[in-house]
């Protein structure tokens, strides 16, 4: 039994929904419509309206002339008459979506696409017509948009690019590949893929159901063809009649294996190489060639025979990676004219996979022939060693060398010794028998080796040469006496004393000698024998290059004698022995109670030794040089020119002169005259003004008086000047500030100098000094001892 709701279940049917969307339906009808009828056949009567409707469903893509006619809503309340309204919102009410508001018909007016929008949610409400007042309260049901198969399969992440290795195993697998299809795979087949192969085969081939690319043929070599490209094609509707498809490229390269061994393009390589070269040049390069590339391709190469393997040697160019065989040795043509090296080249780096298809090696003949070449002379020894006396005389042999020219002509040779090496000419040599002689007499002790070359070079040919070090050792003559090793000074104490271990010694000196001392050699210390009976030293020889100094007696005083010079003989006893007599300065010093020095008197005390040659000497230049500095100081100060104003008596004293002139510029100089106010002894005389001359000479005014020269008082003096300037009518109208450094004569102050008060007497008792230590012990001394001069000669008068 159908009600008006199976009306709008039949619409649905010319809105070309599927069989099963419309079972969906009539269940959903039935359901509503048990739900009026009872158990027992009766009708049940609702107080609400009961809604007579569904889900709706529109095909997408339709292009029909017509609205598409989506569904028919109507309500129970709805008797036919017009009074009720429909009216529709939500997605799309009004512009995708319309309804006729009195029969309840829905219709799409525009195309709908699925991959856009795949439903949409419309609330629908019965209304008065009149009034718009709503019948039923407002219920939502959903429009859903149908799919069908208007989408192609696309592959998004195409175009592909995948790597395989060469020789790969047939079913390898290379690259998955996958695509898309926007179509619903919830309905039919429309969205079911299916992949094959267009392009690429019979070296590839596809998987229809998972698009997994694989190899399709053995043994594809990347040295014969590296790089393919496959088409992929998926198609939808699982791959049936009237399916859509799509397509993308996939480019597979072949990467490299280590399936090739290397190879030398020759068996055999010839080369050659000059007598002249120098161990390490180049003789010549060759490489192996391997297809394969990066650490596949890398070649090793070492030598494995030949008679030549000692005198060649191979290494590998790290950028060509060729093998450079190179000189190990130098080469002599008239020994040996050519040479045979035998070259393996190999693999480092074997694939175990490809380990049968070896060896990964190859091996090549190397064929070396010597060239001759004019060679320089040939000395028999590296270098040479001669030794050779000190002073010996000019023309001593000292040794010889030789060389020779080893090629076939075998030229003669000539010898010389290059000036650089031998710049103050101490040898020569003979130019045809190498003989090395000396040209002046040789000092070990200015320079024990002489380190010179020699050139040989041969007559005829290209005059190549070459060149030989010898060195030459000057043997020692003992010909320089010992002599001290410092010449410090020796300080001793007043206090010292013999007999006592640590105060008896005072010094211990040490020889040195410039000669080489021979197996136990030594010195021999003794003082001269005009100090040998002295009584103040003696000297003890120690034997081991030392001698000590001992004192013989104490008191010693600086203030009797504050130096003694100590001649002291040393021998060397060498062969020829040689001696020398040296002077040791002992200066006597004041100390205090724990010997530490206090302080020395440098005057010098001489020994009966007297004075040398040399001191004389030096102190007659010393006198000389002043007198010739006197003489010329006394000229320059004749020469000088006479001041512009005499005074009576020179004042050499500073004069400060400070004034402020505020007219009459710079340039004006002459402003004044302070030659009469620098010393008030030049007041006497009237000195007219130099910085204008008046036209008329005024007298001087009487009344105004002048001071006698002896009787000069400063304070007048100035006030005499002020009232002679106001007065003078041809003074200039400007001020003039002087200040004067004159301090005036009379002063009733006497001397603050301490030079004379020695001579004065005083009161002052002294004697306190001599509590004050050692130190205040000279201070004392002084004044004791002047007291004590004083009274000497006060006692004297009295008697």
């Amino acid at each position: 039994t159908l009600t008006k709701t199976s009306l709008s279940v039949l619409s649905y049917c010319f809105g070309y929904i599927s069989p099963s969307q419309v079972l969906e339906v009539c269940h959903l009808s039935l359901h509503r419509h048990r739900q009026k009828v009872g158990k027992e056949g009766q009708v049940l009567h609702r107080s609400k309206r009961g809604w007579v409707w569904n889900q709706f469903f529109v095909i997408e893509e339709y292009t029909g002339p017509d609205p598409v006619l989506v569904g028919r809503l109507h309500s129970d309340v709805d008797s036919g008459d017009g009074n009720i309204k429909y009216i529709l919102s939500g997605e799309g009410a009004g512009t995708i979506f319309v309804i006729d508001d009195k029969t309840g018909n829905i219709h799409a007016t525009k195309t709908l696409d699925r991959e856009e929008q795949a439903q949409y949610t419309l609330t629908a409400q019965a209304v008065a017509r009149d009034t718009n007042k709503p019948l039923e309260p407002p219920s939502e049901f959903i429009v859903k948009v149908q799919d069908i198969n208007d989408n192609p399969p696309e592959f998004p992440h195409g175009p592909y690019y995948a790597r395989v290795p060469e020789m790969s195993n047939v079913g390898t697998s290379v690259l998955q590949v996958t695509a898309t299809d926007a179509d619903d795979p919830t309905y039919g087949n429309s969205a079911r893929l299916v992949y094959s192969i267009l392009e690429g085969q019979p070296y590839f081939s596809v998987e229809p159901q998972t698009g997994i690319i694989r190899t399709a043929l053995p043994n594809m070599d990347r040295e014969a063809r590296q790089e393919y490209d496959v088409v992929i094609q998926a198609k939808d509707m699982g791959g049936h009649m009237g399916g859509l498809s799509g397509t993308t490229e996939v480019k597979i390269t072949l990467t490299d294996v280590n399936d090739n061994p290397p190879k030398f393009p020759q068996s055999v390589y010839s080369m050659s190489v000059s007598e002249d070269k120098v161990a390490g040049e180049e003789v010549g390069r060759l490489k192996a060639k391997d297809p394969d590339l990066g650490d596949n391709g890398l070649v090793n190469y070492r030598l494995i025979d030949g008679d030549g393997i000692n005198m060649f040697e191979l290494t590998t160019d790290s950028e060509t990676r060729e093998a450079v065989i190179k000189l190990k040795k130098m080469v002599d043509f008239e020994t040996k004219r050519s040479y045979t090296l035998k070259v393996e080249g190999s693999n480092p780096h074997i694939d175990p996979q490809f380990l049968a298809w070896g060896p990964y090696k190859d091996e090549a003949t190397i064929k070396i022939s010597v060239e001759d070449a004019d060679e320089p002379p040939v000395f028999i020894a590296p270098s040479y060693t001669f030794e050779v006396e000190e002073n010996a005389p000019p023309g001593t042999q000292v040794g010889r060398v030789h060389a020779k020219d080893t090629d076939v002509a075998n030229n003669p040779v000539r010898y010389m010794i290059p000036r650089y090496t031998d710049v103050e000419q101490f040898f020569s040599i003979n130019a045809e028998d190498g003989m090395i002689t000396t040209t002046k007499p040789l000092d070990r002790e200015t320079q024990p080796w002489h380190n010179i070359s020699v050139s040989a070079t041969e007559i005829g040919g290209h005059h190549q040469d070459t060149k030989v070090r010898v060195n030459i050792k000057v043997k020692d003559v003992n010909d320089n006496p010992p002599e001290f090793a410092t010449n410090n000074e020796v300080l001793m104490c007043e206090t010292v004393a013999p007999g006592k271990v640590r105060l008896s010694v005072i010094e211990t000196v040490t020889a040195v000698d410039k000669d080489e001392m021979a197996y136990r050699q030594h010195f021999t210390f003794n003082l001269a024998p005009e100090v040998a009976h002295n009584h103040n030293f003696s000297l003890k020889d120690n034997r081991e290059k030392t001698a000590s100094i001992y004192v013989l007696r104490k008191g010693f005083s600086r203030l009797t004698q504050d130096v003694y010079y100590l001649p002291i003989e040393i021998n060397d006893n060498g062969i020829p022995a040689m001696s020398s007599t040296n002077t040791l300065t002992i200066r006597v010093c004041s100390c205090d109670s724990k010997e530490t020095i206090l302080s020395c008197n440098v005057e010098p005390y001489v020994l009966p030794a007297g004075l040398s040659t040399g001191a004389l000497i030096a102190i007659l230049a010393c006198i000389v040089i002043l007198l010739a500095i006197v003489v010329l100081f006394v000229a320059l100060r004749r020469q000088k020119k006479e001041p512009l104003i005499v005074f009576e008596e020179e004042d050499i004293r500073e004069n400060i002169i400070t004034y402020d002139d505020e007219g009459g510029g710079e340039e004006d100089t002459e402003a004044f005259d302070i030659a009469t106010l620098q010393n008030p002894d030049g007041a006497n005389g009237f000195l007219p003004r130099k910085d204008i001359k008046p036209e008329l000479q005024y007298p001087i005014r009487p009344g105004i008086g002048r001071p006698a020269a002896n009787s000069v008082d400063v304070d007048d003096f100035i006030k005499t000047r002020i009232a002679e300037a106001d007065s003078d009518p041809t003074a200039p109208p400007y001020d003039s500030i002087q200040i004067y450094g004159y301090e005036g004569r009379g002063s009733l102050a006497g001397s603050l100098s301490s030079l004379e008060s020695v001579t004065t007497e005083s009161d002052l008792d002294y004697d306190y000094l001599q509590s004050w230590g050692p130190r205040f012990k000279k201070l004392a001394d002084l004044y004791g001892t002047k007291d004590c001069s004083i009274n000497d000669a006060d006692d004297g008068e009295d008697s």
